[in-house]
């Protein structure tokens, strides 16, 4: 774990700002990762949010961009696709102004057809007040924003809306 970010941090540095979430999905975990890596499906599951591929095929190297829109708030997440493992493992690196670091997606299959998700992102926070500020405010509701978010991509991943 790091400390706040300077100018010259790599994108790929793990950061401060962790959270973790973890659900359970009634499917199995090809078709779990698959949903996942519909990367312009994301949107259906994530709120306020489009996502597109901007660069590649959205394979490993591809470029990806999720843009959330709240009022006239607007946040840019762009990242990379940095490892894809079928149907185990999703690696990515943010790489935008605001949101930076690594994060990953694991799919583990479980009995009965069953799939375990962990999401896992460390992202890089800003120096001075607004990283303190970003630490102890967001950091603790995005761990309820992962968790309902990944509550419902399982649900529909379950009712075969995904992919």
């Amino acid at each position: 774990m790091t400390g706040p970010r300077s100018a010259s941090t790599p994108p790929s540095t793990p950061g401060a700002g962790e959270v973790t979430a973890t659900v359970i999905v009634n499917a199995p975990a090809e078709r779990v990762y698959a949903a996942f890596t519909a990367w312009e499906r994301q949107g259906d599951w994530i709120p306020f949010t489009k996502v597109r591929i901007t660069d590649g095929d959205g394979g490993e190297g591809s470029t990806v961009e999720a843009v959330t829109t709240v009022g006239p708030a607007i946040l840019r997440d762009e990242m990379k696709i940095a490892k894809l493992d079928p149907p185990y493992e999703v690696r990515v690196v943010h790489t935008g102004r605001l949101l930076r670091g690594p994060g990953v997606m694991r799919c583990t299959a479980m009995g009965g057809g069953r799939t375990q998700v962990v999401w896992h992102e460390w992202f890089q926070l800003p120096a001075g007040p607004a990283g303190r500020f970003a630490g102890a405010v967001l950091w603790p509701g995005s761990k309820v924003g992962l968790t309902q978010m990944l509550r419902r991509f399982a649900r529909l991943v379950e009712a075969g809306t995904l992919p």
